[in-house]
């Protein structure tokens, strides 16, 4: 069995003495009440169920000032309570205390929970009350709800920073630099796209940030084809087929819809800039997730 580090962090397996147990896909507010409670010498341990789709793959370790450690749900589904706090003492032999949440479940058909984990671990065992923000429950769930309904505002204020993806640039219709506002077009593979509309946001290339306006959905106006895509604010950039973008979302601004002639397309392109440019004056930028801004 397995047990994976993002290698950025120095603290040894044998160093840690303290642990939070969950799958943490977003890093939300919930999520870090968890991780407040680690101390200089705290890790992560993530249970990667190979599903996450606001924070994919490893991108949990950019999002914590602790080292996050990874367990395959494959690998440890078939444990018992038992074997699965015994596997943890294995892996980190100086622990003293375990943070989870409310709703934290383990084990074998998620068999195990607060007090079969406090009666099988001889530390301290935290648990993290049900986090509200706002009167609204933080929950991975009820932000991906947000997502899909376009409602990114409510989505960043529960996970405490602007939602982001990446994307690698693909070769798009050559219509935007022609005969609109050109746009980089992006493939995205592994992450949770927002629903069908206009956003302002921000494009993250080579470590530099513009504000932008973004694009998602079918090109109903066009071609009829699916497009994500980012026009940049004011400064032209020049990017290469596959190149990595990430977007930053900020605000919803309209929802797609069909136009008969371009120009008047262009037009109301010309007034979700007016409007992205407003919201993006006003709009908080989490440091967390951001560097620096062209404008």
């Amino acid at each position: 069995m397995v047990l994976k580090q993002m290698f950025s962090h120095k603290l040894s397996k044998n160093e840690i003495n303290a642990l939070a147990l969950g799958e943490f896909d977003g890093i939300h507010r919930a999520h870090k009440k968890l991780i407040e409670q680690l101390g200089a010498r705290g890790a992560m341990v993530v249970i990667d169920k190979n599903r996450a789709d606001l924070t994919p793959k490893r991108r949990r370790d950019e999002f914590v000032p602790n080292p996050c450690f990874y367990y395959d749900f494959a690998d440890i589904k078939d444990l018992n309570s038992e074997e699965f706090v015994a596997l943890l003492k294995r892996d980190f032999p100086n622990i003293n205390k375990i943070v989870i949440g409310y709703d934290f479940r383990f084990g074998k058909n998620r068999a195990g929970g607060i007090d079969e984990l406090d009666a099988l671990f001889d530390g301290k065992v935290v648990t993290i009350p049900e986090f509200c923000y706002d009167g609204i429950s933080v929950h991975t769930t009820k932000i991906r709800a947000f997502l899909q309904a376009c409602e990114i505002f409510q989505a960043n204020r529960l996970l405490g920073r602007e939602y982001a993806l990446i994307g690698f640039v693909q070769k798009g219709q050559g219509l935007g630099g022609k005969e609109l506002y050109p746009t980089i077009n992006l493939r995205v593979d592994e992450y949770l796209v927002p629903g069908f509309g206009v956003y302002a946001g921000r494009t993250k290339i080579k470590e530099r940030i513009y504000d932008s306006v973004i694009f998602v959905g079918n090109r109903i106006s066009t071609d009829g084809k699916f497009s994500l895509e980012t026009h940049i604010l004011d400064t032209k950039i020049q990017t290469q087929v596959n190149e990595k973008c990430e977007l930053f979302f900020v605000e919803f601004i309209r929802q797609n819809r069909k136009f008969s002639h371009l120009e008047d397309l262009k037009k109301q392109i010309g007034e979700d800039i007016k409007n992205a440019r407003d919201f993006l004056k006003y709009c908080k930028i989490y440091p967390e997730a951001l560097t620096k801004v062209e404008r």
